[in-house]
């Protein structure tokens, strides 16, 4: 045998080349797995400086869309209904702002979907309402906190009145079985600072949302600290204009308000079970085609039912220190840009609410904003929006949600980054 080395032709090093390459490249199941979670491009825009003497939490809420819900006729122009066409999108929303905090709505498979968030450095808690299959889940990075408490608020069960029979102290118009999931997370590092975090998928009725900021109140001043803020989080089923927004931003009521608010004043059947079948009450205007703002076979409300009048909601809600919410604030201190609400539905550009995002829901039927991030400060504290997430624009979602390489869900995520310091002495 020679022991003269070998000696490549140009054709077998041509060929070697090709071979090493070829190993180089990326699997097709890989790249095949990027393509599919594609989204759309989305900025995240920086508002502020950071304050160094100050922590900041960044917090990202998202309606996931339940599979166990989508049917084709309520998304007639979507391109990826089936499970295996939205997961990686999904995750890919999800996880790429890391967020410190995930918030989310509609969540249901979790086989697939709980071994995700683990991999990520995800620690969560899951709750659902009774016999639901799909629920409200906090997730939370493991490196920066632990979970001290949860509790699980059942709207159906929550009185508005101290006295009265069963029915009137509940003062309910409709039993949705709808939950918030509410946790107290404490950071890791000994601090002892922490945060009381909410999220939840409201039933539109204006009560709702008066519930969850009084319980979530409680909840802090049984289990936390009153030094930690608290962060409301999720799919709330109102608009900016809406009275419940109005409610709980100490807005005034107006004439337009105090007009849905009357309407919305109806008992349905699951709570009155001797109403007879009618025809849909449809108790706001812009709900026609909602059918989580829809109500049908119900009948007006009596005094005897117990449902708050107008005079009941502000004390209901009066019970809170100021509420923020993150978008309007953050939004407003963008000198150009922005893709807000405010033109759509015609406010005044001071009015709160204004700045809150353009579309958070976007289908061929309902193309809304319905999705936010509110913040109730701590005594001697107050928050500042660092940074958001900005909204694709609605030429971006045409012909409406989910699509391919646009989004998984008819909703899109929300996500901001917060700090608090301390509020300056009065002068």
């Amino acid at each position: 045998m020679s022991g003269q080395p070998r000696v490549l032709t140009p054709e077998q090093l041509a060929l070697r080349e090709e071979r090493r390459r070829k190993r180089a490249e990326p699997k097709g199941d890989y790249v095949q797995s990027l393509q599919k979670g594609s989204i759309v491009p989305r900025q995240w825009r920086s508002l502020a400086a950071p304050d160094p003497g100050s922590r900041s939490l960044k917090i990202l809420t998202w309606n996931l869309l339940a599979q166990c819900l989508i049917r084709r006729e309520l998304f007639p122009n979507s391109d990826c209904l089936r499970a295996s066409q939205r997961e990686h999108m999904t995750f890919e929303e999800l996880f790429t702002p890391r967020a410190d905090v995930l918030c989310l709505q509609e969540t249901d498979r979790s086989a697939k979907f709980r071994p995700a968030l683990d991999k990520a450095g995800y620690d969560y808690h899951l709750a659902a309402g009774p016999r639901k299959k799909h629920g409200c889940l906090i997730a939370w990075r493991r490196d920066l906190f632990t979970q001290t408490t949860a509790r699980v608020l059942y709207y159906d069960n929550e009185n508005v009145h101290g006295k009265g029979d069963p029915r009137f102290r509940r003062g309910a118009s409709f039993r949705a079985k709808n939950i918030a999931n509410i946790v107290a997370l404490k950071r890791s590092d000994g601090s002892g600072e922490g945060f009381v975090v909410a999220t939840t998928h409201l039933f539109w009725h204006p009560a709702s949302l008066g519930i969850l900021q009084r319980e979530a109140l409680r909840f802090r001043t049984l289990y936390a600290q009153p030094t930690w803020p608290i962060l409301l989080a999720g799919d709330f089923n109102f608009s900016p204009d809406s009275p419940a927004y109005a409610l709980l931003l100490r807005m005034p009521l107006t004439p337009t308000h105090t007009a849905r608010l009357a309407a919305s004043r109806v008992v349905h059947i699951s709570v009155d079970p001797t109403i007879l079948l009618t025809e849909p009450t449809i108790p706001d205007e812009d709900a026609e085609m909602d059918p989580d703002r829809i109500i049908t076979n119900a009948r007006p409300a009596r005094p005897d039912d117990g449902l708050l009048d107008d005079a009941g909601l502000l004390d209901l809600y009066a019970s809170s220190p100021p509420v923020r919410s993150a978008y309007d604030d953050g939004q407003r201190a963008l000198i150009a840009g922005a893709q807000t609400c405010g033109a759509r539905l015609e406010l005044d550009p001071a009015q709160r609410g204004a700045f809150e995002p353009e579309y958070t829901n976007y289908t061929s039927y309902w193309k809304l904003t319905l999705d936010y991030i509110f913040v109730i400060d701590p005594p001697g504290k107050r928050s500042a929006v660092l940074g958001l997430l900005e909204l694709p624009p609605s030429t971006a979602l045409e012909p409406g949600l989910p699509r391919k390489g646009v989004s998984s869900s008819d909703h899109l995520s929300l996500c901001a980054e917060l700090q608090w310091t301390a509020e300056p002495a009065p002068a």
